[in-house]
């Protein structure tokens, strides 16, 4: 009888064992699962962001589709879009101080680059206008770089 006592123990206690076992692999399935899910969904989040700023560009570009409306030039050091030049007020799309910014302003009143409303975190903006054709390279926070060429429909201004 007592030898039969022990054996049930034993028994109990593999079982326990081996639903421990399974229990512990269920988790370790889960965690590496869950893991790749967050790692996925960042590097996701960050691929929108980027490209969410060069689409707004497009998009402030392709509203300014007009002769000598659009230039590209150093404002204050910070590389900057301006959209409307030939227009009473004028807007400056920059990245400063870690943000993509936009700032609407009278064309006459200097830009001061921490004026501007933030719009997306970014690390920086390169810009560059030559031949009819708008070149924007954003850097987000990570580092990670998303491009965009545009052809401008007018020349000096717009896009197509």
């Amino acid at each position: 009888m007592r030898r039969k006592q022990i054996q049930h123990h034993i028994d109990a206690l593999i079982a326990l064992l081996l639903f421990g076992v399974f229990a512990a692999c269920v988790l370790a399935v889960l965690l590496t699962g869950a893991d790749a899910y967050r790692r996925l969904t960042l590097r996701d989040q960050e691929a929108s962001t980027r490209r969410a700023c060069t689409q707004y560009i497009a998009t402030k570009v392709r509203q300014s589709d007009a002769a000598d409306n659009l230039s590209v030039a150093n404002v204050q050091g910070v590389p900057t879009l301006i959209l409307g030049g030939d227009e009473e007020y004028v807007t400056y799309i920059y990245c400063y101080d870690g943000w993509l910014r936009e700032l609407y302003s009278w064309s006459e009143q200097p830009m001061s680059p921490e004026d501007g409303r933030e719009l997306v975190q970014a690390k920086a903006l390169d810009l560059s206008l030559a031949d009819g054709l708008l070149t924007v390279r954003v850097t987000d926070t990570q580092g990670g770089e998303d491009t965009l060429l545009l052809s401008l429909r007018s020349e000096g201004g717009g896009a197509s």
